[in-house]
C-alpha cells in the first residue's frame, strides 16, 4: 500500500469482566475485535489509492503517510516560492445521529470532507491531504465502508489525497450504534495570494453560491423540530421533493465548493481579484461573512437576490422558529460567499457557473464598521 493503514484502538480503562474467574482476559473479552478491525483496514486500501497522485510517497507498513510538498519542475508545473501550510479540523455534528437513525451512511463521508475543504479554500489554499477519525461502539464493516467510500469519492473530486485515518472502537464510551466522525485536512497557499480581510474595499461585489440544503450545521435544531412536530422521516413531503423522503432530503450532503473555487482562482494567476471568502456554516450568512471583513467596511446583502430552498421554510413552520434564529443557525440557501473586485464579478460568476455552481450577486461592500446588513 502507499500510505498509512487505518489503526484500531480502544483506550477504555474499564474492560468488561471475563466470563470466568479462571479464564484469561483477552482484548476480545473487553469487546474489541482486532481481526474485524484489520479486515476493515484492508478493505480501505483501494479507496485510498484512487485519491493518490504522484505527490504521495509509498510508505508500506508505515505509521504515518508521506506527501511531497514541493515539486521537481520537470515533473510538476505548480511550484511554490513562499508556501504556507493551511490546516483545519471539523466534523459533521449531530447529522451523524440522523444518518444512524435512518441507517444511511453513504452521504456523511462527503459531509466530512466538505466541512474541512470548504473552510480551507476560504484561505485561497489548494487541498493536499485528508485524514479521518471514526469513533464507535463497535466496528460494523458495512457502515464504516459506506462512510469511507463517501470520504474517498469526495477527496477524489477535490484532488485531495486520502492518506489514512483512525478507527477507535470504544464500547465503554459509546453506546451501541453510536458513531462519531472528525476530519483533518492540510493544504498549501502561496503567501502573497493568501486571503486577508484587509484586501476588501468599498465597491467590491458579494457573490453567493447556492447550498444544497442544510449541509452539516444546525442538526440539533433540525432533529428537535422533527420530534416536536411529529414529522415522519420516511414520508415524502411533496412540497420538498416529489420522490425523496424527508430523511433523504435532510441527508443531502454538504456541497463541495473547494474544487470549483480552486479552479477559478487558478485562472487568475496574477491579479488578486477575489478579496475575501466565507464558508457559510454555523452562525449563518452574517456570522460567517463578517469574518471576511475588516473594521472599515460593511457588506449590504439583498435577501431578494436568491430564493432559499423550500426545506428552510418547511422547518421554520414546523418548529415555529423565529426568522432571526433561522438566519443565525442555517445557511438559508447560500453555502459559500466570495467578495470580488467589481470589474471582475461577472467573469468570476461565469467561471464558477461553468464549474457547476449556481451563482447569485447578493450584495455589495460599503464603508462601515465590519457589519453585515441584511435587507
Amino acid at each position: 500500500m502507499d500510505a498509512i493503514l487505518w489503526q484500531m484502538t480502544n483506550p477504555s480503562d474499564t474492560p468488561k469482566p471475563a466470563d470466568s474467574g479462571n479464564k484469561p482476559l483477552t482484548y476480545a473479552s473487553s469487546g474489541v475485535d482486532i481481526e474485524a478491525g484489520d479486515d476493515f483496514a484492508a478493505a480501505l486500501m483501494g479507496m485510498m489509492r484512487r485519491t493518490h497522485g504522484p505527490r504521495v510517497i509509498g510508505n508500506d507498513g508505515g505509521f504515518a503517510g508521506l506527501f511531497r510538498l514541493d515539486f521537481n519542475e520537470k515533473l510538476f508545473k505548480r511550484n511554490y516560492k513562499d508556501p504556507v501550510l493551511v490546516a483545519c479540523c471539523d466534523g459533521v455534528g449531530t447529522k451523524i445521529k440522523l444518518a444512524a437513525e435512518l441507517g444511511r451512511f453513504d452521504t456523511v463521508g462527503q459531509d466530512l470532507v466538505a466541512m474541512n475543504l470548504n473552510d480551507m479554500v476560504v484561505q485561497g489554499a489548494e487541498p493536499l491531504l485528508f485524514l479521518d477519525y471514526i469513533a464507535c461502539h463497535k466496528v460494523e464493516q458495512e457502515k464504516m465502508l459506506a462512510i469511507v467510500r463517501g470520504i474517498g469519492r469526495a477527496c477524489e473530486a477535490c484532488g485531495c489525497a486520502l492518506l489514512g485515518g483512525e478507527t477507535a472502537e470504544m464500547n465503554d464510551l459509546y453506546r451501541p450504534g453510536d458513531i462519531d466522525l472528525a476530519g483533518f485536512a492540510v493544504g498549501v497557499v502561496e503567501l502573497k495570494r493568501a486571503m486577508s480581510p484587509e484586501r476588501v474595499e468599498p465597491g467590491d461585489i458579494v457573490l453567493g453560491l447556492e447550498s444544497d440544503g442544510v449541509h452539516s450545521n444546525g442538526y440539533s435544531l433540525v432533529r428537535k423540530i422533527v420530534a416536536h412536530a411529529g414529522l415522519d422521516l420516511n414520508r415524502v413531503y411533496e412540497e420538498l421533493d416529489a420522490e425523496r423522503t424527508l430523511g433523504e432530503v435532510l441527508l443531502t450532503p454538504t456541497r463541495l465548493y473547494a474544487a470549483p473555487v480552486s479552479k477559478m482562482l487558478r485562472q487568475y494567476k496574477v491579479k488578486k481579484i477575489v478579496t475575501g471568502m466565507a464558508h457559510i456554516t454555523g452562525g449563518g450568512l452574517a456570522g460567517n461573512l463578517s469574518r471576511a471583513l475588516h473594521d472599515g467596511v460593511d457588506a449590504r446583502i439583498d435577501r431578494g437576490a436568491w430564493t432559499p430552498p423550500p426545506l428552510f421554510g418547511f422547518l421554520q413552520r414546523a418548529g415555529s422558529v423565529e426568522a432571526a434564529e433561522m438566519d443565525r443557525v442555517f445557511n438559508m440557501g447560500i453555502g459559500f460567499a466570495l467578495i470580488v473586485r467589481p470589474n471582475f464579478a461577472d467573469g468570476v460568476a461565469e467561471k464558477l457557473t461553468k464549474h457547476g455552481e449556481r451563482v447569485h450577486r447578493i450584495g455589495k461592500i460599503t464603508s462601515g464598521s465590519g457589519e453585515i446588513q441584511l435587507g
